[in-house]
């Protein structure tokens, strides 16, 4: 098992890569659903000056 981590002496460049994807997917993830929240306040504020 601690071979396979190893990867040939190549694990911590393998492993620190799939670590800087996995941070990179996580902080899209965040982003999306912050701009999506913030399309949708603006829709509402829209809609609730338009029926005002």
């Amino acid at each position: 098992m601690s071979e396979w981590l190893a990867m040939g002496g190549y694990g911590f460049y393998v492993w620190s890569s799939y670590g800087a994807l996995a941070l990179a997917i996580a902080v899209e993830l965040w982003l999306l659903r912050r701009r999506r929240a913030q399309a949708r306040a603006l829709v509402r504020q829209s809609i609730e000056e338009e029926s005002a």
